[in-house]
């Protein structure tokens, strides 16, 4: 899901490097403006973070190169093309040469090499720079993974910087592809179908959460103890599917109100705007799971409350009745010790013992039992006891 941060001493460190490659000092004295200048030669790439690199002219790719100097250099000798630059978690030497290529800022470089950026457009000059939070839904675990993903417009490139598993950007290149026309449009077009990507790729993940929340409902009411838990959890993605909406609303109407100084074209704000529309629309979706969540948190609390004093009065119940036994048992007991005890005293073997020779003795001793009996049953009676 996401990825341990370096330390901030070590953050600082390396972006201090990044600025002195990236703003070396100028000549002194006015100097004539100079063609692109041909970039370091990179250190070698990673076989998987140069994804895939390619040229193109109206709209048709003209070529495939095998490198990112073999990038810069075919650009450099087709003026009219575009290219469009695919990296997944890229070295520091790459996108230092990228951006000694294409003059990228070095703010921005930071963000692409850092990663765990808000989603942000900015532009610099005539670049853009846009941050993008992708989101699958994963079926086995029942969750959302999020991917990070960067984007650099210029005029004549695209550069992706992925960090993460989504989005699928082959697919997105195949598509633009079988769409000379729009591909034509250039750079813009291709920041549009990465946008509609992203967002498409929201669709599933709010279809999957829906099903758990309908299913969290169902466990709520049927009192399953682990419920609180996947609630808490989902909650935490929802929080995080909202950082990576909510701020997209504002970029994509940030991007419409440039059209007309931007010159963009009459077609691609029409794709805009459907693009923004169902962004606004997962928003809206995204903030109503959220209270739903939270609304179920409160049902459940109140749940789990209203068993736990349902247990409690059972138990106070029971310890009643176990007192109201209690107290019958210890009242006949008390009534049966009264003869018991008339009883054991006269069967003590003395001869000299008031009396023993009494004609009157053992009714006496009969009558004497009878009447404390019946006073002790009188007396617990009146007390509930019996």
């Amino acid at each position: 899901m996401s990825e341990r941060r370096p330390h901030p001493a070590a953050r600082n460190g390396r972006k201090s490097v990044w600025r002195r490659a990236l703003n070396a000092p100028a000549a002194t004295g006015p100097t004539p403006p100079a063609p692109r200048a041909d970039p370091p030669e990179p250190e070698p790439a990673d076989a998987d973070s140069v994804v895939q690199a390619a040229l193109y002219r109206d709209g048709v790719r003209v070529s495939t190169p095998a490198s990112l100097a073999d990038t810069f250099r075919e650009l450099r000798d087709q003026p009219s093309g575009m290219a469009w630059i695919g990296l997944a978690r890229p070295t520091e030497a790459e996108l230092l040469s990228l951006a000694a290529e294409f003059d990228l800022h070095p703010l921005a470089v930071e963000d692409a090499m850092e990663a765990h950026q808000r989603p942000k457009l900015e532009r610099y000059g005539d670049t853009l720079f846009v941050v993008l939070r992708a989101a699958r839904y994963l079926d086995a675990p029942e969750e959302v993974d999020f991917g990070e993903l960067h984007v650099f417009v210029g005029p004549d490139f695209v550069i992706t910087v992925r960090h993460g598993a989504a989005p699928d950007l082959s697919a997105v290149r195949r598509r633009m592809e079988d769409s000379p026309e729009l591909l034509k449009l250039g750079p813009e077009a291709v920041l549009y179908a990465i946008l509609d990507s992203v967002v498409d790729g929201y669709v599933p993940v709010v279809s999957g959460v829906q099903n758990d929340i309908d299913e969290i409902e169902t466990e709520v009411f049927r009192g399953d103890p682990e419920v609180s838990r996947r609630i808490y959890e989902l909650s935490r993605e929802m929080v995080e599917f909202q950082r990576a909406t909510r701020p997209l609303v504002g970029m994509l109407h940030a991007l419409m109100a440039g059209f007309a100084k931007y010159g963009t074209d009459e077609e691609l704000q029409r794709y805009l705007r459907d693009v923004a529309d169902h962004v606004t629309h997962t928003s809206e979706r995204v903030d109503g799971f959220r209270q739903a969540l939270t609304d179920i948190l409160t049902v459940n609390a109140t749940l789990v409350t209203q068993q736990q004093n349902a247990e409690m009065r059972a138990l106070a119940e029971a310890g009643f009745e176990q007192n109201e036994e209690i107290k019958k048992i210890s009242s006949w007991a008390a009534i049966l010790f009264a003869p018991t005890l008339v009883g054991t005293i006269y069967g003590m073997n003395f001869r000299e013992m008031p009396e023993l020779h009494w004609v009157l003795g053992y009714p006496f001793a009969i009558v004497l039992m009878a009447i404390v009996c019946t006073s002790l049953y009188v007396i617990f009676k009146r007390r509930d006891w019996l």
